[in-house]
């Protein structure tokens, strides 16, 4: 019996048109799993949650930007890695889901600063500062806006997606400034409280929904990046037969 080589069976698996079958049946799960996560981490850490102690109400902001923050990283290293393999192998599927992430990515960069900046006023008086971590994460919303400039700007698919994955793992080195910046350097921004080795320096009843929401965030994120992959892939490949057998069998 003749088997292929891994990175062909690979390839093979994350062909177009495979990846769109595959992902259709995913997202019906994917939807129905976000929703009962953003409602019950919402409900959670909006009305069960308590107050905390010097913060009052006003730290449920939270919930909301810590896992867009989060995700803003998980998101590059997704884009990055995903232009690696297309670099690589010349997986177009790859090339396609960095340039689907891109868009979902600086929008969730966009949500941290934002709601960031709504945290920071009651804490530092201000809407906005030069601290290290601010400004890397400024830094990461400015190569996602590159990214996708980059990729517009060349009119060939392929060719923008080589150059915009250069420009993406490039960009890779401002992820650990952005992690570890409130150790390296004396900012205002709080140190990490979730990802200490030791023990979290947030209490359970605060810590459980802010886990669930990073997790709908993820699946969230997985969701609209399938069905923006599976739209571009469509216009990609309109002139292949396998996008006319799938549609009309539909």
């Amino acid at each position: 019996m003749h088997y292929l080589p891994f990175h062909h069976r690979y390839q093979h698996l994350a062909s177009p048109k495979y990846f769109y079958i595959w992902s259709g049946r995913l997202l019906p799960w994917l939807a129905s799993i976000t929703a009962i996560l953003m409602i019950v981490g919402l409900y959670w850490g909006l009305v069960v949650a308590p107050a905390d102690y010097q913060q009052g109400d006003s730290y449920r902001i939270i919930f909301i930007h810590v896992p867009s923050a989060w995700m803003s990283l998980f998101i590059y290293v997704v884009m990055a890695s995903a232009g690696a393999i297309a670099l690589i192998w010349r997986v177009k599927v790859a090339e396609v889901i960095g340039s689907a992430s891109a868009p979902l990515g600086a929008s969730f960069t966009l949500l941290a600063l934002i709601t960031g900046s709504l945290w920071g006023k009651p804490m530092w008086g201000t809407w906005w500062v030069w601290d290290a971590r601010l400004t890397s994460e400024l830094i990461l919303l400015f190569l996602y806006l590159g990214y996708m400039a980059l990729q517009s700007a060349i009119e060939d698919p392929r060719q923008a997606a080589r150059a915009a994955a250069i420009l993406a793992l490039v960009g890779v080195v401002d992820l650990p400034i952005i992690h570890y910046s409130v150790e390296w350097w004396n900012t205002l921004h709080q140190g990490p409280t979730v990802t200490k080795f030791d023990a979290p320096s947030i209490h359970w009843s605060m810590l459980i929904p802010l886990l669930i929401m990073a997790t709908a965030f993820t699946t969230y994120y997985i969701t609209l990046l399938l069905l923006r992959t599976r739209s571009e892939l469509l216009e990609r490949e309109r002139n292949n037969g396998w996008v006319k057998q799938v549609l009309s069998s539909s």
